[in-house]
């Protein structure tokens, strides 16, 4: 079941992202994320009237994916980046492109017109998601994220969401 997320599922959405945070390059923070930081991210998406989705199975969450305010001056307020993770073993089901697809078609609902989506390099489970939704590859930015004493390269891939 895939449905909006609330505040009350930030400890579940924190435990499935935090391992993100300590065992890969996927997510440039060092820090884990607590559950009332989580809450505060979620509940600062849905003030902007943006979606933060939720993959349920058997009433577990199992993913999450959002669409975020892209840059904060007034020019880009059309455009919002997108955030997907599965947790651990629940990829290789369609699952993510279950999810992505349910974010993409509220994204196509509301007001933004284009969506970014950033992706540490390597990362080909994520690029075949995008590129299976549509998404096009726009640029790549070198060496621009270290975590893990590495350097990580980014790739940007941006979707036409606008509802015209």
């Amino acid at each position: 079941m895939i449905r909006d997320a609330t505040t009350a599922d930030a400890a579940a959405i924190a435990a499935l992202y935090n391992p993100y945070v300590r065992e890969t390059v996927i997510t440039f923070e060092y820090e884990e994320v607590s559950s009332e930081d989580m809450a505060s991210r979620i509940a600062r998406v849905q003030e902007l009237d943006l979606p933060w989705l939720v993959l349920e199975d058997e009433g577990s969450i199992i993913g999450f994916a959002y669409a975020a305010q892209y840059r904060p001056r007034a020019a880009y307020r059309h455009s919002v980046e997108t955030t997907i993770y599965l947790a651990h073993g629940a990829g290789g089901r369609g699952l993510g492109r279950k999810l992505y697809d349910a974010l993409i078609a509220r994204l196509r609902t509301g007001h933004p017109h284009s969506a970014i989506s950033l992706i540490a390099l390597p990362n080909d489970a994520s690029i075949a998601l995008h590129l299976a939704t549509g998404w096009s590859e726009v640029g790549q930015l070198r060496e621009v994220g270290r975590k893990f004493d590495r350097w990580i390269d980014v790739a940007y891939y941006q979707l036409d969401v606008s509802s015209t």
